[in-house]
């Protein structure tokens, strides 16, 4: 189906939060601000309120630079934007989304590495067939 994007989006998450050692919510969080372009802490703090309780969440994603001061302050308002880190880790979400395939490589993907857990073997061998998929149909398509 040509508009089915979710469709691996619970495996998409799970790579993303694996790849980039990111919450859940601060995954949410930073879908959410990539439409904002530039954001205020008290932009943050609105859509924060649907969230679990984290009072420290914007400092933590300062800190941990998924998002950065924008330079110019805007009448005495500090600005944010997200950091290329962030736009990176998101564009990579959107494409898995519409069908890139997944790494299978053990350096850029940690559901590969030996001795994980038995959950990021089933979604390892998931992301096989995910890409086994992808390829036929990318062949069929030529």
């Amino acid at each position: 189906m040509k508009d089915d994007y979710l469709k691996y989006w619970r495996v998409v998450r799970y790579f993303i939060k694996a790849k980039y050692k990111i919450s859940e919510p601060d995954l949410e969080m930073l879908l959410f601000l990539k439409s904002e372009r530039y954001f205020t802490s008290r932009n943050f703090k609105e859509y924060l309120e649907l969230f679990p309780w984290d009072r420290k969440r914007f400092n933590r994603l300062l800190e941990e630079e998924w998002i950065v001061e924008f330079p110019k302050k805007k009448r005495n308002r500090q600005m944010y934007e997200l950091s290329f880190k962030a736009k990176r880790m998101l564009n990579s979400v959107y494409k898995k989304l519409n069908g890139e395939e997944f790494p299978e490589a053990q350096n850029n993907n940690p559901l590969f590495a030996t001795n994980v857990p038995y959950t990021n073997k089933v979604y390892r061998n998931m992301i096989k067939e995910i890409n086994k998929t992808t390829r036929q149909q990318r062949y069929h398509a030529q």
